[in-house]
Protein backbone atom coordinates (compact mmCIF):
# COMPACT_ATOMS: atom_id res chain seq x y z
CA UNK A 1 0.00 0.00 0.00
CA UNK A 2 -0.49 4.19 -0.53
CA UNK A 3 -1.45 9.87 -0.51
CA UNK A 4 -3.24 14.07 -0.99
CA UNK A 5 -3.58 18.11 -1.39
CA UNK A 6 -4.33 21.80 -1.02
CA UNK A 7 -4.40 24.94 -2.35
CA UNK A 8 -1.87 25.87 -5.10
CA UNK A 9 -2.71 28.16 -8.07
CA UNK A 10 -4.48 25.88 -10.86
CA UNK A 11 -4.60 22.73 -8.98
CA UNK A 12 -5.14 20.62 -5.83
CA UNK A 13 -3.04 17.32 -5.18
CA UNK A 14 -1.78 15.01 -2.76
CA UNK A 15 -0.30 11.55 -2.63
CA UNK A 16 -2.22 9.29 -1.01
CA UNK A 17 -2.98 5.20 -0.80
CA UNK A 18 -1.74 1.73 -0.19
CA UNK A 19 1.47 2.99 -2.13
CA UNK A 20 2.07 6.22 -2.58
CA UNK A 21 0.20 8.35 -4.86
CA UNK A 22 -0.83 11.20 -6.11
CA UNK A 23 -4.11 12.63 -6.54
CA UNK A 24 -5.57 15.57 -8.27
CA UNK A 25 -9.15 17.25 -8.10
CA UNK A 26 -11.25 17.59 -11.14
CA UNK A 27 -9.22 20.97 -11.82
CA UNK A 28 -8.21 22.21 -14.99
CA UNK A 29 -4.27 21.56 -14.22
CA UNK A 30 -2.37 18.21 -13.35
CA UNK A 31 0.19 17.68 -11.42
CA UNK A 32 2.78 14.94 -10.59
CA UNK A 33 3.12 13.03 -7.41
CA UNK A 34 4.59 10.89 -5.33
CA UNK A 35 1.43 2.47 -0.74
CA UNK A 36 -0.15 -2.51 0.93
CA UNK A 37 1.61 -2.19 1.30
CA UNK A 38 0.22 -4.95 0.05
CA UNK A 39 1.44 -4.23 -0.11
CA UNK A 40 -0.49 -7.07 -0.77
CA UNK A 41 2.16 -6.02 1.74
CA UNK A 42 4.82 -8.25 0.68
CA UNK A 43 4.46 -11.85 2.38
CA UNK A 44 5.63 -12.59 5.99
CA UNK A 45 7.98 -15.04 6.38
CA UNK A 46 6.57 -18.27 8.06
CA UNK A 47 8.59 -19.97 10.62
CA UNK A 48 9.38 -23.88 10.13
CA UNK A 49 10.06 -25.02 14.27
CA UNK A 50 9.63 -28.93 13.04
CA UNK A 51 12.83 -30.33 12.87
CA UNK A 52 12.06 -33.92 11.18
CA UNK A 53 13.30 -37.30 12.75
CA UNK A 54 16.80 -38.10 13.16
CA UNK A 55 16.07 -41.27 10.43
CA UNK A 56 15.10 -38.78 7.63
CA UNK A 57 17.51 -37.97 5.16
CA UNK A 58 17.87 -34.26 5.62
CA UNK A 59 16.62 -31.77 7.21
CA UNK A 60 13.82 -28.94 6.12
CA UNK A 61 15.99 -25.65 4.32
CA UNK A 62 15.47 -23.02 6.25
CA UNK A 63 15.63 -20.91 2.68
CA UNK A 64 12.48 -20.54 0.40
CA UNK A 65 11.56 -18.77 -2.79
CA UNK A 66 8.19 -17.68 -4.72
CA UNK A 67 7.63 -16.50 -7.86
CA UNK A 68 4.00 -14.61 -9.16
CA UNK A 69 2.61 -14.03 -12.13
CA UNK A 70 -0.62 -12.01 -11.66
CA UNK A 71 -3.21 -10.38 -13.71
CA UNK A 72 -2.48 -6.98 -11.43
CA UNK A 73 -0.83 -6.21 -8.16
CA UNK A 74 -3.26 -4.94 -5.66
CA UNK A 75 -1.97 -3.61 -2.03
CA UNK A 76 -4.66 -2.35 0.46
CA UNK A 77 -7.06 -1.95 -2.28
CA UNK A 78 -4.73 0.14 -4.53
CA UNK A 79 -3.87 -1.06 -7.90
CA UNK A 80 -0.35 -0.56 -8.18
CA UNK A 81 -0.15 -1.39 -11.68
CA UNK A 82 -3.17 0.21 -12.64
CA UNK A 83 -4.62 -2.54 -14.09
CA UNK A 84 -1.84 -4.32 -15.76
CA UNK A 85 -0.14 -7.34 -15.06
CA UNK A 86 2.69 -7.90 -12.81
CA UNK A 87 5.94 -10.11 -12.07
CA UNK A 88 6.72 -10.88 -8.19
CA UNK A 89 9.54 -12.82 -6.38
CA UNK A 90 11.30 -13.06 -3.35
CA UNK A 91 13.50 -15.25 -1.09
CA UNK A 92 13.16 -16.02 3.03
CA UNK A 93 15.34 -17.49 5.15
CA UNK A 94 13.60 -18.55 8.46
CA UNK A 95 15.30 -19.74 11.72
CA UNK A 96 14.04 -22.85 14.37
CA UNK A 97 14.45 -20.58 16.50
CA UNK A 98 11.85 -18.22 15.43
CA UNK A 99 13.82 -15.15 13.40
CA UNK A 100 13.30 -14.80 9.90
CA UNK A 101 14.59 -12.31 7.22
CA UNK A 102 13.46 -11.79 3.40
CA UNK A 103 13.07 -9.84 0.42
CA UNK A 104 10.23 -9.63 -2.35
CA UNK A 105 9.77 -7.57 -5.38
CA UNK A 106 6.99 -6.21 -7.56
CA UNK A 107 6.94 -4.73 -11.03
CA UNK A 108 4.97 -1.11 -10.68
CA UNK A 109 3.50 1.36 -12.78
CA UNK A 110 4.60 4.73 -12.96
CA UNK A 111 1.04 6.18 -13.62
CA UNK A 112 0.53 4.69 -10.29
CA UNK A 113 4.23 5.89 -8.62
CA UNK A 114 5.80 8.81 -10.25
CA UNK A 115 9.32 7.45 -12.33
CA UNK A 116 8.12 4.28 -10.58
CA UNK A 117 9.05 0.44 -12.13
CA UNK A 118 10.00 -1.68 -9.05
CA UNK A 119 8.87 -2.05 -5.44
CA UNK A 120 11.57 -3.49 -3.31
CA UNK A 121 10.59 -4.89 0.27
CA UNK A 122 13.43 -5.90 2.94
CA UNK A 123 12.08 -7.04 6.32
CA UNK A 124 12.84 -9.22 9.19
CA UNK A 125 11.66 -10.43 12.47
CA UNK A 126 10.33 -13.07 14.96
CA UNK A 127 7.60 -15.98 15.32
CA UNK A 128 6.72 -17.45 18.67
CA UNK A 129 3.53 -19.81 19.63
CA UNK A 130 2.32 -20.43 22.66
CA UNK A 131 -0.53 -22.84 22.71
CA UNK A 132 -3.08 -22.16 19.52
CA UNK A 133 -1.28 -18.74 19.82
CA UNK A 134 0.80 -17.55 17.22
CA UNK A 135 2.51 -14.25 17.40
CA UNK A 136 4.97 -11.96 15.22
CA UNK A 137 6.28 -8.56 14.97
CA UNK A 138 8.52 -8.04 11.95
CA UNK A 139 10.16 -4.40 10.50
CA UNK A 140 10.09 -3.56 6.88
CA UNK A 141 11.58 -0.88 4.63
CA UNK A 142 9.83 -0.39 1.51
CA UNK A 143 11.92 0.87 -1.87
CA UNK A 144 11.00 2.46 -4.86
CA UNK A 145 14.30 3.03 -6.93
CA UNK A 146 14.24 6.57 -8.77
CA UNK A 147 10.64 6.81 -7.95
CA UNK A 148 10.26 10.59 -6.74
CA UNK A 149 7.24 13.09 -6.58
CA UNK A 150 9.28 15.57 -8.69
CA UNK A 151 6.88 19.27 -7.78
CA UNK A 152 8.04 18.34 -3.89
CA UNK A 153 11.21 16.24 -4.33
CA UNK A 154 10.07 13.62 -1.94
CA UNK A 155 10.56 10.23 -2.43
CA UNK A 156 8.39 7.11 -1.90
CA UNK A 157 10.34 5.25 0.48
CA UNK A 158 9.12 4.27 3.92
CA UNK A 159 8.49 1.90 6.58
CA UNK A 160 6.16 0.01 9.07
CA UNK A 161 6.77 -2.30 11.74
CA UNK A 162 3.94 -4.42 12.22
CA UNK A 163 2.50 -6.69 15.17
CA UNK A 164 0.67 -9.51 14.38
CA UNK A 165 -1.93 -12.16 16.35
CA UNK A 166 -2.82 -15.53 15.15
CA UNK A 167 -5.85 -17.52 16.62
CA UNK A 168 -6.70 -20.67 14.52
CA UNK A 169 -8.65 -18.74 11.53
CA UNK A 170 -8.25 -15.70 12.50
CA UNK A 171 -5.11 -13.06 12.28
CA UNK A 172 -4.96 -9.42 13.31
CA UNK A 173 -2.32 -7.22 12.53
CA UNK A 174 -1.55 -3.66 13.11
CA UNK A 175 0.68 -1.94 10.71
CA UNK A 176 2.71 1.21 12.05
CA UNK A 177 5.11 4.00 10.34
CA UNK A 178 8.34 4.58 12.29
CA UNK A 179 9.99 6.46 9.55
CA UNK A 180 9.13 10.38 9.07
CA UNK A 181 6.74 10.29 6.07
CA UNK A 182 4.13 7.56 5.21
CA UNK A 183 4.50 6.71 1.01
CA UNK A 184 6.18 10.30 1.00
CA UNK A 185 3.03 12.25 3.16
CA UNK A 186 3.87 15.76 4.44
CA UNK A 187 3.14 18.94 4.05
CA UNK A 188 5.38 19.90 0.89
CA UNK A 189 3.81 16.81 -0.85
CA UNK A 190 0.11 17.10 -0.07
CA UNK A 191 0.27 20.41 0.28
CA UNK A 192 -1.44 21.18 3.29
CA UNK A 193 -0.41 22.57 6.79
CA UNK A 194 3.17 23.70 8.23
CA UNK A 195 5.93 21.37 8.43
CA UNK A 196 3.78 18.16 8.89
CA UNK A 197 4.99 14.75 8.74
CA UNK A 198 2.99 11.51 8.71
CA UNK A 199 4.85 9.34 11.01
CA UNK A 200 2.76 6.99 13.21
CA UNK A 201 0.12 6.38 10.27
CA UNK A 202 -1.28 3.24 11.04
CA UNK A 203 -2.91 -0.05 8.90
CA UNK A 204 -5.15 -2.23 11.04
CA UNK A 205 -5.06 -5.69 9.11
CA UNK A 206 -7.81 -8.38 10.18
CA UNK A 207 -7.76 -11.91 8.10
CA UNK A 208 -9.84 -15.07 8.01
CA UNK A 209 -8.39 -17.76 6.66
CA UNK A 210 -10.57 -21.04 6.08
CA UNK A 211 -9.59 -24.63 5.04
CA UNK A 212 -12.26 -25.63 2.83
CA UNK A 213 -10.67 -28.78 2.19
CA UNK A 214 -9.12 -30.50 -1.27
CA UNK A 215 -6.45 -27.73 -1.21
CA UNK A 216 -8.73 -25.10 -1.35
CA UNK A 217 -8.35 -22.02 0.75
CA UNK A 218 -10.89 -18.74 1.39
CA UNK A 219 -9.14 -15.59 2.91
CA UNK A 220 -11.19 -12.91 3.83
CA UNK A 221 -9.56 -9.68 4.36
CA UNK A 222 -10.58 -6.36 6.14
CA UNK A 223 -7.96 -3.53 6.26
CA UNK A 224 -8.58 0.27 7.65
CA UNK A 225 -5.32 3.11 7.45
CA UNK A 226 -4.92 6.36 9.33
CA UNK A 227 -2.74 8.73 8.02
CA UNK A 228 -1.59 10.75 10.32
CA UNK A 229 -2.00 14.87 10.15
CA UNK A 230 -4.02 14.13 6.81
CA UNK A 231 -7.34 12.58 8.01
CA UNK A 232 -8.89 13.13 4.63
CA UNK A 233 -6.31 10.61 2.95
CA UNK A 234 -7.47 7.82 5.13
CA UNK A 235 -9.25 4.76 3.76
CA UNK A 236 -10.64 1.38 3.86
CA UNK A 237 -10.26 -1.59 1.79
CA UNK A 238 -11.79 -5.64 1.55
CA UNK A 239 -10.44 -8.52 -0.43
CA UNK A 240 -12.05 -11.81 -0.95
CA UNK A 241 -10.00 -14.37 -2.46
CA UNK A 242 -10.06 -18.24 -3.59
CA UNK A 243 -6.61 -20.37 -3.23
CA UNK A 244 -5.94 -23.88 -4.46
CA UNK A 245 -2.57 -25.52 -3.95
CA UNK A 246 -1.49 -28.11 -6.20
CA UNK A 247 1.18 -30.68 -6.13
CA UNK A 248 5.05 -29.27 -6.90
CA UNK A 249 4.54 -25.96 -5.08
CA UNK A 250 1.77 -24.17 -7.11
CA UNK A 251 -1.07 -22.31 -5.74
CA UNK A 252 -3.90 -20.65 -8.24
CA UNK A 253 -5.47 -17.80 -6.89
CA UNK A 254 -8.69 -15.78 -7.41
CA UNK A 255 -9.60 -12.66 -5.63
CA UNK A 256 -12.48 -9.85 -5.62
CA UNK A 257 -10.74 -6.16 -3.87
CA UNK A 258 -12.38 -3.15 -3.15
CA UNK A 259 -11.74 0.25 -1.32
CA UNK A 260 -12.66 3.30 -0.22
CA UNK A 261 -11.85 6.53 0.79
CA UNK A 262 -13.03 10.41 -0.19
CA UNK A 263 -14.27 10.78 -3.69
CA UNK A 264 -13.01 13.96 -3.84
CA UNK A 265 -9.09 12.64 -2.89
CA UNK A 266 -9.30 9.07 -5.13
CA UNK A 267 -11.75 9.81 -8.28
CA UNK A 268 -8.88 12.06 -9.78
CA UNK A 269 -5.81 10.17 -9.02
CA UNK A 270 -2.81 10.95 -11.44
CA UNK A 271 0.79 11.26 -11.52
CA UNK A 272 1.03 12.97 -14.75
CA UNK A 273 2.07 9.76 -16.95
CA UNK A 274 0.45 9.65 -20.39
CA UNK A 275 -2.31 7.53 -21.91
CA UNK A 276 -2.31 6.51 -25.10
CA UNK A 277 -3.84 9.58 -26.54
CA UNK A 278 -1.07 11.86 -25.18
CA UNK A 279 -3.37 13.04 -22.20
CA UNK A 280 -2.66 12.43 -18.26
CA UNK A 281 -3.90 8.91 -17.33
CA UNK A 282 -6.13 9.81 -14.85
CA UNK A 283 -8.26 6.86 -12.75
CA UNK A 284 -9.74 6.42 -9.19
CA UNK A 285 -6.89 2.85 -7.75
CA UNK A 286 -9.21 1.94 -4.94
CA UNK A 287 -12.21 0.94 -7.55
CA UNK A 288 -13.32 -2.80 -7.56
CA UNK A 289 -11.05 -5.17 -9.41
CA UNK A 290 -11.11 -8.83 -9.53
CA UNK A 291 -8.03 -10.29 -9.81
CA UNK A 292 -6.16 -14.11 -10.92
CA UNK A 293 -2.09 -15.03 -9.81
CA UNK A 294 -0.24 -18.09 -10.31
CA UNK A 295 2.42 -18.75 -7.65
CA UNK A 296 5.51 -21.49 -7.44
CA UNK A 297 6.95 -21.87 -4.26
CA UNK A 298 10.62 -23.28 -4.37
Amino acid sequence: MRKTFAARPALSCALSGALPLLLCQALPALAQADGDTTLAVAPVPQVTATVPPAEAAAATSPWSANMTLTSQYVSRGFRQTWGKPAVQGGVDYSHPSGFSAGTWMSSISDKFIEGGTVEWDLYAGYTGSVGDFVYAGQVYYYLYPGAKLQYAQTKYNYGEAVASLTYKWFNVKYWLTYTPDYFGYNSASLLSGNDLHSRGSGYLDINGTFDLGHGVTLLLHYGQERVRNFAAYSFRDVRVALSKAFEGGWTVTGAYTRGWGRTDVYDKYTTGALDSSGNPSVSNPLKSTFLVSLTKTF
